[in-house]
């Protein structure tokens, strides 16, 4: 049985690094959402 961790744990370090790299954290421009597959840092 191996532990697979917290569902949610990288939800809460993508939140900690939005509020300290974001202007405004509720409306991501660096660390971008991708539906379905994940995180990505924004194109500038």
């Amino acid at each position: 049985d191996a532990f697979d961790g917290y569902e949610r744990t990288i939800d809460v370090h993508i939140r900690n690094l939005r509020t300290k790299l974001e202007p405004n954290p509720s409306k991501p421009r660096y660390v971008e959402t991708v539906y379905g597959v994940g995180y990505r840092f924004a194109e500038e």
